[in-house]
C-alpha cells in the first residue's frame, strides 16, 4: 500500500516573477526601455535584476526619484505590449502546484506586481485553475522585505503563519517570510543570486520544480 504525502505545511504561499513564472527577461527588458527612453541611457542588467521582488514605486523612486512617475508609466506601456512575446514558462512549475493542490493544500500567490498584470501572467500559464488567492501590489500599503503581502494571503487563506511557508527566488522573498513568522523556500531558478540568497538563510533551497515538489509534499 503506497503512503500519502504528509505535507509540512497546511498553506503554502508563492511569489510569482522568478518563481512561477518566467518573467525575468520581460522585467529586465521593461526597465531598460523605461530608462533608455526617459534618462537617455542603459543600466546593467544585473542591476536591473535585483529590483525583481520590489515594486516599481520602489525601485525607481531609489533609482531617480525626480523622474519615478515617468519611468514607472514607460516601463507598464512597454511590459504589457510585450508580455506574450516574452513571457516564459519553467517545466514543471504547473504540475507542482496541481500536485499541492490535489493534496489538499490551501494556495496563495503574493507579488509585488500590479494586480492586472499578475492575474494576466497567471491566467497565460494557467496558474489560475489551482491558485485561487492573489495578494498584488495594491492590496497592501507596504510591500516585501515587508511582511504585510504575505501575512495578508494566509489570513484570506484561513491559516497561520505558523502552519505557512513562503516560496520565492529573491531575498526580499525570504525576509517578507521571516519577518512574517513563516518557514521560506528559496528556488534558484530566477533572478535571486545564489549566494546572496543563502546568506540570508531560507529554511529550504530548491533547485528545480521536483526538488520543490518533495520539500512541499514531505
Amino acid at each position: 500500500m503506497s503512503l500519502q504525502p504528509s505535507p509540512k505545511w497546511k498553506t503554502v504561499v508563492f511569489d510569482l516573477d522568478g518563481t512561477l513564472a518566467d518573467t525575468v527577461e520581460l522585467i529586465v527588458q521593461s526597465h531598460q526601455h523605461a530608462i533608455r527612453t526617459v534618462l537617455g541611457r542603459e543600466e546593467d542588467p544585473a542591476v536591473l535584476r535585483t529590483w525583481i521582488g520590489r515594486t516599481l514605486e520602489v525601485a525607481y523612486g531609489d533609482y531617480c526619484p525626480e523622474r519615478a512617475d515617468e519611468l514607472v508609466r514607460a516601463y507598464l506601456e512597454w511590459n504589457e505590449a510585450n508580455l506574450d512575446r516574452l513571457l516564459g514558462r519553467y517545466d514543471g512549475i504547473v504540475e507542482v502546484i496541481r500536485d499541492l493542490d490535489a493534496a489538499g493544500l490551501r494556495l496563495a500567490v503574493a507579488t509585488s506586481k500590479r494586480r492586472s498584470q499578475a492575474a494576466e501572467v497567471m491566467t497565460v500559464l494557467g496558474l489560475d485553475e489551482y491558485l485561487d488567492v492573489l495578494v498584488a501590489m495594491e492590496d497592501t500599503d507596504k510591500h516585501k522585505p515587508d511582511p504585510e503581502p504575505l501575512l495578508k494571503a494566509v489570513q484570506v487563506l484561513g491559516g497561520t503563519p505558523a502552519e505557512a511557508v513562503y516560496v520565492g527566488d529573491a531575498v526580499v522573498d525570504t525576509l517578507a517570510g521571516k519577518a512574517a513568522g513563516m518557514s521560506t523556500v528559496a528556488v534558484t531558478w530566477g533572478a535571486g543570486n545564489p549566494e546572496a540568497l543563502a546568506g540570508v538563510r531560507p529554511d529550504e533551497v530548491a533547485h528545480t520544480p521536483d526538488e520543490l515538489r518533495a520539500i512541499l509534499l514531505d
